[in-house]
């Protein structure tokens, strides 16, 4: 767990994580799928299998000539809570860039030097002085690797001081610090992180209340990475780029932003059978099919399609993120119609319904054992480890279940486990800030208790699997998606009596 902890430490430092009720969002117009042209039916077919196939989906929204058809949320996933872009953050970065163009903070053929002096090496090559802010948004910056930021020295010099053997704007290349040295240029030429940049012209326009972006150790919005934001908000984006920049009357993002942002700028060298090999524009992504999309590690979806005047909104948690795009085109895009359907009432209830109950599947096994009433009372101490477990413990809850204490660096956090269903609580493992959790557990046997824990405001669910064994717990972690290994050793816990 250190490693997920200390990455969702850099990702939501310095942020808040409250959350207001739903309807103090101002929210897109609701229509029916049938109305729109979108037969229900079809719908359900692209829930259903992205249920069955997609390990695992959060939400889901379909927007059409404007109005939201369908929308659901996989529990305990839901609408009010802000979820991690990832990536998805880079296509808000590139919108931040096109602003302070528009307002003469910056040009597109600016070099990238000239806003760093005091990073840039007193010996810089020829290639690159020439790098351009253009070239940072196309993601060719000559480079053949990606620079590694960290805690030592600002991570513009690190981006600065990292070798370009190509000249820039020839070689694609993914690469998330050329997004944060445009988040950083941004902040010097408007004297404001990118997130406050864009709240007066952009988060608060559309209603997107309470914003939250993670920071440098510098101070700068991540830009690549590190926005939060719900369901609906990232579905509004979407359909303020299908507008060309324009909402309720006023033009937020200029057209011409919009246009060349969203086109495909430069080929990204890949499979071109595949949804990244379609090429890329100024932080977003080709699609096949004529559309466009932003996009963020463990699938998170901002899907743009201006030949069916439609947008899609997913956030997930998932390895295969092909997968979900091949989904949306193989279920989805037959679904379109040139113009309403005859309204499909007791289709669109089965749906409605089928939203409704939409879960992350819990443990499967027994609601209590034998072993429970002999836990209670007993602590479980671990030798000091990389996932910063000290005790695990457990206490009788109010409902006759387990509640799970953990304690990390001297604070135990209780969580109440659910049965079948998942009870929100917080947790804050080691240096990472306290999160939004939901858990729940179940016995497969009598010496042996799995609990799922779901990181709510993240695409993390974490997979328990205590074994007790005389005074022995064996204690098993393991990430649904990753940027390292998935699967932690496993710890041993050794029992005490607690003291009453």
């Amino acid at each position: 767990m250190k490693y997920l902890a200390l990455f969702i430490s850099l990702v939501f430092s310095k942020c808040l994580f409250a959350t207001e009720p739903a309807e103090s969002v101002k929210s897109l117009q609701r229509s029916t799928p049938e109305s729109q042209g979108i037969s229900s039916s079809k719908i359900l077919d692209f829930v259903d299998a992205t249920d069955r196939n997609v390990a695992s989906m959060h939400s889901f929204m379909l927007v059409r000539h404007g109005q939201v058809v369908t929308e659901g949320w996989w529990g305990p996933y839901d609408a009010t809570t802000r979820h991690e872009l990832y990536s998805l953050s880079k296509s808000f970065t590139s919108t931040a860039v096109g602003l302070a163009i528009e307002e003469g903070k910056l040009r597109l053929e600016d070099k990238v030097t000239q806003y760093f002096p005091e990073d840039t090496p007193a010996d810089a090559s020829d290639l690159l002085k020439s790098m351009r802010v253009r070239d940072l948004l196309m993601m060719a910056t000559g480079h053949v690797s990606e620079p590694k930021v960290g805690f030592k020295e600002a991570w513009t010099k690190t981006f600065l001081t990292h070798p370009v053997s190509k000249t820039p704007g020839s070689h694609f290349l993914y690469n998330t610090p050329s997004t944060y040295m445009l988040s950083a240029i941004v902040q010097k030429q408007t004297g404001v992180t990118t997130l406050d940049y864009l709240k007066p012209r952009l988060f608060d326009p559309l209603g997107i209340e309470a914003p939250t972006w993670g920071l440098s150790p510098q101070g700068v919005s991540l830009g690549g990475y590190g926005l939060n934001l719900r369901t609906e908000d990232i579905a509004k984006f979407g359909q303020l780029l299908l507008q060309k920049g324009k909402w309720q009357g006023q033009q937020l993002i200029p057209e011409a932003w919009v246009t060349a942002a969203t086109s495909n700028q430069i080929s990204t060298g890949r499979d071109a059978k595949g949804d990244w090999g379609q090429g890329y524009g100024y932080q977003f992504w080709q699609c096949r099919n004529g559309s466009f999309r932003g996009d963020g590690a463990f699938g998170q979806y901002c899907i743009v399609m201006p030949e069916q005047d439609a947008v899609i909104a997913i956030t997930s948690g998932t390895k295969d993120m092909q997968a979900v795009l091949n989904h949306v085109w193989e279920k989805l895009l037959p679904a379109f119609q040139g113009s309403a359907l005859a309204e499909d009432a007791m289709t669109e209830t089965k749906l409605k319904d089928r939203l409704a109950t939409l879960i992350i599947p819990t443990p499967s096994g027994s609601a209590s054992s034998q072993r429970m009433d002999m836990l209670v009372g007993k602590r479980f101490d671990f030798e000091k480890n990389s996932q910063e477990l000290e005790q695990v413990s457990f206490e009788k809850a109010a409902n006759g279940g387990l509640r799970l204490v953990m304690t990390y660096n001297g604070v135990a956090q209780r969580l109440q486990c659910g049965f079948g269903d998942w009870k929100r609580g917080k947790l804050k493992m080691g240096s990472a800030p306290e999160q939004q959790v939901a858990t729940s557990g179940a016995w497969n046997s009598d010496s042996e208790y799995n609990v799922k824990m779901c990181l709510v405001e993240t695409p993390f669910i974490l997979s328990l699997r205590m074994q007790f064994n005389g005074d022995e717990l064996l204690f098993d972690s393991e990430s649904n998606v990753g940027f390292a290994q998935n699967k932690k050793p496993q710890l041993v816990g050794r029992s005490t009596s607690i003291a009453k």
